[in-house]
């Protein structure tokens, strides 16, 4: 079984990587691979960022190019003898990463997409976490505790005093990123730590068995 990180190249303020989602999605994927033996994938490393669109330094690919990416990397594993797919996404705009997978599956179980909600929930709880999942949005404590356990080198100096309060986005698709902070950041990155991080990631990793078992019993 094979595991693909997919990320974004976008925004996350003045004090974040533009790869922020990428090294998320990948140091999660490195985890499960790791702990179940899984054949390791290299990351997507741009994917459907429209929302950040007007913000300086984000690149997008269209949704229609992820899908095919995507779609296609399964159809070379599945060459290769490979009998299932772990999809670890760190974006939330890859929307269109769940029709591939519930596509892939109408001829049997092939591909799961990780970690969903309940996943990401399940984590915030295990970590202790201040901030809802509708308040730390981007940029925030989740995030930014999993970089200062994951990759701490990737943040500059100063991300503690880029809170920024907007948990109602009743028009985000239309609006963008834009229309709710001018710093790029919706979250509390001022509450995120290591410890936290290295829970999130420990919690994340013990919701993979259940994905796995799925799709081993195909």
């Amino acid at each position: 079984m094979a595991v693909l990180p997919v990320g974004s190249f976008e925004q996350h303020g003045a004090h974040l990587p533009l790869t922020t989602d990428t090294v998320i999605a990948s140091v999660i994927a490195q985890r499960i691979a790791t702990d179940y033996d899984l054949f390791l994938l290299p990351p997507i490393t741009m994917s459907c960022s429209h929302e950040h669109a007007s913000m300086a330094g984000t690149v997008s690919i269209s949704a229609a190019t992820l899908y095919a990416v995507v779609n296609d990397i399964w159809k070379s594993l599945q060459a290769s003898g490979i009998t299932g797919l772990i999809v670890v996404n760190g974006h939330g705009g890859n929307y269109v990463l769940s029709n591939v997978v519930q596509e892939a599956n109408t001829t049997g179980r092939n591909l799961a997409l990780f970690p969903v909600r309940e996943d990401w929930h399940r984590a915030r709880e295990d970590a202790g976490l201040e901030s809802t999942g509708a308040a730390d949005m981007h940029g925030g404590e989740l995030e930014v505790s999993l970089l200062l356990h994951g990759a701490p080198h990737l943040i500059r100096d100063g991300i503690e005093g880029d809170d920024h309060s907007a948990p109602e986005r009743p028009h985000l698709l239309t609006l963008g990123m834009t229309g709710y902070t001018e710093n790029g950041i919706i979250g509390s990155p001022s509450l995120a730590t290591s410890v936290k991080g290295k829970a999130i990631l420990d919690s994340l990793t013990r919701s993979a068995a259940a994905h796995l078992e799925v799709l081993s019993a195909s």
